[in-house]
């Protein structure tokens, strides 16, 4: 087991070239959000851009990539068709995928489930979709839901999953939220290998493991209990995977971005400190 240091950013971040083109450093796709969290696709594309990443496009059901639109010019945002994701989206979700390596070639990740809602025509779509193409995975939220449903798509494809204790046993079936910190880490661990994937098991202090090593992150703030900071810390770890950095690694630098910039917005506002003042405190744990 180590412990995460800010030592991980010198192997995630090196001096860019002058010659450098757009789609260099990754096309990130943000697939989520439903009628009423329209932020959570927004918040991980906006953390994604201060991770470095080139570019995002928001996939999004129309309310929310309609919002989306309005929170920034930064954001490219293009609407399913209902208010849902379903199964009449994945010839839409399949062409982006589709384009994004065409652009940017093995440069390209997706960040899945933020806000997308835990109906079955939801879950049976995101399974459909993941079955059916190959990219690199960040997996939240209401995708880890869907994902329970049928494991075999996921296994051994080294996504990159972010549950907290409550969704980590929805994903596993082993209940850890009373166990014992180390208890924690073996856990995560047998499950990483069971699974073929990186696992970070969001709490007080962070637990990453690809199956085979375990590592420890232990920064942020008791005051990211906010809404958010889930996706923020997916937004991060996509745009690593999308700059071309591995899942195990990846994982373990968004943890530590994600835990320090948490602490920085903490410090400044306290109890009142919100996702997006996280957001913007990553570029200065970066520099």
């Amino acid at each position: 087991m180590q412990k995460i240091t800010k030592d991980i950013l010198k192997k995630v971040y090196y001096t860019r070239k002058p010659e450098s083109h757009k789609y260099d450093y990754g096309l990130l796709l943000v697939v989520g959000g439903g009628n009423f969290y329209t932020g959570s696709p927004a918040l991980s594309a906006m953390a994604a851009f201060r991770a470095g990443v080139d570019m995002t496009h928001i996939l999004a059901p129309r309310r929310a990539a309609d919002i989306i639109a309005g929170f920034s010019p930064n954001l490219a945002a293009y609407p399913f068709k209902g208010d849902w994701f379903d199964n009449e989206d994945l010839p839409t979700i399949l062409s982006f995928t589709e384009s994004a390596k065409e652009v940017a070639g093995g440069r390209t990740a997706v960040v899945l489930g933020g806000g997308m809602g835990r109906s079955e025509e939801t879950k049976e779509a995101i399974l459909s979709y993941l079955g059916q193409t190959y990219i690199r995975a960040v997996i939240d939220a209401d995708g880890i839901h869907a994902v329970a449903k049928n494991l075999a798509v996921v296994k051994d494809r080294h996504f990159v999953f972010t549950p907290h204790a409550y969704e980590f046993f929805v994903l596993t079936g082993r209940d850890i939220r009373e166990a014992g910190f180390e208890e924690k880490i073996r856990v995560v661990q047998e499950e990483a290998a069971r699974l073929g994937c990186v696992i970070v098991l969001k709490g007080n202090r962070d637990i990453i493991s690809d199956g085979q090593e375990a590592a420890i992150d232990e920064g942020g703030s008791p005051f990211m209990t906010v809404g958010g900071t889930g996706d923020t810390l997916a937004g991060i770890a996509g745009s690593l995977l999308a700059q071309g950095i591995e899942p195990f690694l990846a994982a373990q630098a968004a943890s530590y971005i994600n835990g320090k910039a948490g602490e920085a917005a903490a410090k400044k506002y306290g109890p009142g400190m919100t996702a997006v003042d996280l957001i913007e405190e990553i570029a200065n744990v970066i520099k």
